[in-house]
């Protein structure tokens, strides 16, 4: 009996949890449908959402940039102070960080963004194309889909290396933030000597590849 119970009860949590799970997709399509709608009424098609998606993308890694650079700029600046002139250094040091982490999160649901309104593009695109009766019409519109598709492909594989580039900045930037607040002292401060350069050198790579992918950017906006 009781077995029949909690079966029963299993049961009943698979069933409300794929119909919340079908209720989300539904959503999501709804909302993304919707906007696209919205801005259909405006003038604006999907490749218009398209190039002007990626160009906030470049404007967000370039803002990210400047901000991790800044951050160790900040990082720096500590050494040579005193005691009292490090409890004011390391405060706008954390805020420092804790505005990488939110520039780093605006890049991510940009790109994120990108990809979805891509997707939803490229999908148009191919669909329109079947209705065309003209062959040479059709075939010339469909090598311009594939010459698009791989040019996005190109941003899309600089905005992922970028991407991912940010996570263990922002790893040691945690934990080098967390190791002052807790040992916020002039001794404490020049043992980290060897942690500031890994982290200086991690910035100057991730700054490389933001610095790849907005010219990707540049270069895919200019031709959608």
């Amino acid at each position: 009996m009781i077995n029949s119970m909690v079966n029963e009860s299993n049961g009943t949590a698979r069933l409300r949890f794929v119909w919340l799970s079908m209720a989300f997709v539904l959503l999501t399509v709804s909302c993304q449908t919707t906007y696209y709608a919205v801005w259909e009424k405006l003038g604006k098609e999907k490749r218009h959402l398209l190039k002007d998606n990626v160009e906030k993308v470049r404007e967000e890694q370039a803002e990210a940039s400047d901000q991790f650079a800044s951050v160790v700029e900040r990082i720096k600046s500590m050494y040579g102070f005193d005691g009292g002139d490090l409890e004011d250094v390391y405060a706008e040091l954390n805020q420092d960080y804790h505005t990488c982490e939110q520039r780093a999160e605006a890049v991510r649901d940009r790109i994120d963004n990108v990809e979805q309104i891509a997707e939803d593009l490229f999908s148009e695109w191919a669909a329109e194309i079947d209705t065309i009766e003209n062959v040479k019409l059709k075939t010339k519109s469909r090598t311009s889909l594939l010459d698009t598709r791989d040019r996005f492909a190109r941003l899309q594989r600089s905005m992922a290396k970028a991407e991912a580039s940010m996570a263990p900045v922002l790893n040691n930037l945690h934990d080098y933030v967390l190791y002052l607040k807790h040992n916020l002292n002039a001794q404490a401060v020049g043992s980290l000597k060897r942690e500031v350069a890994d982290i200086e050198t991690e910035v100057s790579a991730l700054i490389g590849d933001m610095n790849r992918s907005i010219r990707e950017a540049e270069a895919f906006a200019q031709t959608i």
